[in-house]
């Protein structure tokens, strides 16, 4: 990853300090209870995450015609999973898919601000944020993917998409080569929050 949006280590404890600082003053104004946060934080390690697009990702790779339905109506797709309640809230709602392939590739950011899927790519990460990201991402796609460590042909058509309160995005990464035999559950594990952004590939496992 470049530079560019690597943050210095202060960042993230500043942060949770300015946090804790917010929740104890909700908490004495009784604005939310002592076990509030708590509570949104299990829900997005064990409800709502990036585990939830992996998934998505392993059906449609192993089913064509779910892929179709996918990318047609992503939220009616999505539901076809059973997956758990609130998939379309919490910043799920009006989610949309689209597919990288071998003459297209996809970049997903938020121009105004970090609108993101949550229930199917987790929490944002700071990077996704960041103004430098957000503008280069638009003006110079190219040139920001080859820092990401993913260079695309001169051939290969780079699609921008920017996320938004009316339509959150996330990207169904190509299958990667040689995995045909192995399972949904083993192909979800391949897929990765970045993947689903558009900022990497997915690999094929390492062979021994």
């Amino acid at each position: 990853m470049s530079d560019l949006f690597q943050y210095d280590s202060e960042r993230e404890a500043t942060s949770a300090a300015k946090v804790r600082a917010l929740e104890a003053l909700l908490i004495q104004k009784g604005v939310i209870g002592s076990d509030s946060v708590d509570a949104v934080l299990q829900h997005f390690e064990s409800v709502a995450g990036p585990f939830n697009g992996a998934r998505i990702v392993a059906r449609a790779w192993m089913d064509p015609a779910y892929q179709q339905r996918l990318i047609a109506d992503t939220p009616k797709a999505i539901a076809e999973l059973n997956m758990a309640q609130g998939m379309d809230g919490a910043e799920g709602e009006h989610m949309a898919a689209v597919a990288n392939s071998p003459g297209v590739h996809n970049l997903v950011i938020c121009t105004l601000c970090s609108c993101y899927p949550w229930p199917v790519l987790g929490l944002p990460p700071y990077w996704y944020k960041d103004p430098v990201f957000r503008a280069r991402g638009v003006r110079e796609s190219r040139a920001v993917l080859r820092e990401f460590g993913v260079p695309v042909a001169d051939a290969t058509e780079v699609k921008v998409w920017d996320s938004s309160a009316q339509i959150r995005w996330f990207v169904l990464p190509e299958r990667p080569a040689g995995t045909e035999h192995l399972s949904e559950a083993e192909l979800a594990a391949l897929v990765t929050p970045e993947a689903m952004m558009g900022v990497a590939l997915v690999a094929a496992p390492a062979t021994h």
